[in-house]
């Protein structure tokens, strides 16, 4: 299990990687202020607002890499800086995953989209010290119905996890909610990579499962949280492995893959999701 605290705690966790926004050490988890929660209001609707320029933006023909450039490009236009691009050496400012391609997928000019691919674009935004971080699933042209199924299922596990969120509730809540519609369509939850606590850092405590485990802890949630929440549906096994680039997961089997996330803070009377796109 690919858990975010491990790459917190790396060497280098304590300056720039390429340019990239700060990395810094884990504290916990932590309780977000008025003040805080107001900037990542900002960062997050950075986010949200060229996700929905991406899916609107996208036709088979182009490559990963014009998305990536086009992200980049409106990213920094409003202020923030991609929480990506420089992440851990990662070169990108989105994360571009066509098809069996499950994460980390590293933008390409010989990485063409074309009709009835399933795109997953993630990106996140730096907005004074604070990052906002989102996932979309898009099917590109006309689509299988099995891609369209998977897309819809993922979509709709993650909002079935998020309305879970309430102070006092655990971790378990979302993750219970999230397998139980996962399975009962007949699709896998991956294990190896989990949601996460953000903020100061894109990758915070507490790791947010989305499958029941008594592996990891059991967090009670609590007003002020912000977490993303980040189901990875697959449509064979949950069994993934990593290309030889160190970053591209595919699954074993070959088949599709969909991932949705939204970051959430939990609010004294459940959730607000800081990355909505109205849609």
């Amino acid at each position: 299990m690919k858990l975010f605290a491990d790459l917190l705690s790396s060497a280098n966790s304590k300056r720039p990687s390429n340019n990239g926004p700060m990395i810094q050490q884990s504290r916990g988890v932590e309780i977000k202020s008025l003040r805080e929660i107001e900037i990542m209001r900002k960062s997050s609707k950075i986010v949200a607002t060229v996700l929905s320029e991406i899916r609107d933006l996208v036709k088979p023909g182009m490559s990963t890499l014009d998305l990536d450039c086009y992200a980049e490009k409106r990213i920094r236009e409003q202020g923030a800086e991609p929480s990506f691009k420089g992440y851990h050496g990662f070169p990108g400012s989105i994360c571009s995953s066509v098809n069996n391609e499950v994460v980390h997928g590293i933008p390409s000019k010989k990485k063409i989209i074309n009709d009835g691919d399933l795109l997953k674009v993630d990106t996140g935004a730096f907005f004074n010290g604070y990052h906002g971080d989102s996932c979309i699933t898009i099917c590109v042209g006309k689509t299988s119905d099995e891609a369209i199924k998977l897309s819809n299922v993922a979509q709709e596990a993650l909002m079935l996890g998020i309305k879970q969120i309430k102070p006092e509730n655990k971790l378990l809540d979302i993750a219970g909610a999230i397998e139980d519609y996962v399975k009962s369509n007949g699709f896998s939850i991956v294990e190896d990579y989990t949601g996460h606590g953000v903020g100061r850092n894109l990758h915070e405590e507490p790791s947010v499962f989305n499958f029941r485990t008594n592996d990891l802890p059991n967090v009670i949630l609590r007003e002020g949280m912000t977490i993303a929440v980040e189901p990875i549906v697959n449509l064979g096994s949950k069994y993934c492995k990593t290309l030889r680039d160190g970053w591209t997961v595919i699954t074993k089997d070959g088949n599709l893959s969909a991932q949705w996330e939204h970051t959430v803070l939990v609010t004294k009377d459940g959730f607000e999701i800081l990355t909505d796109r109205g849609d």
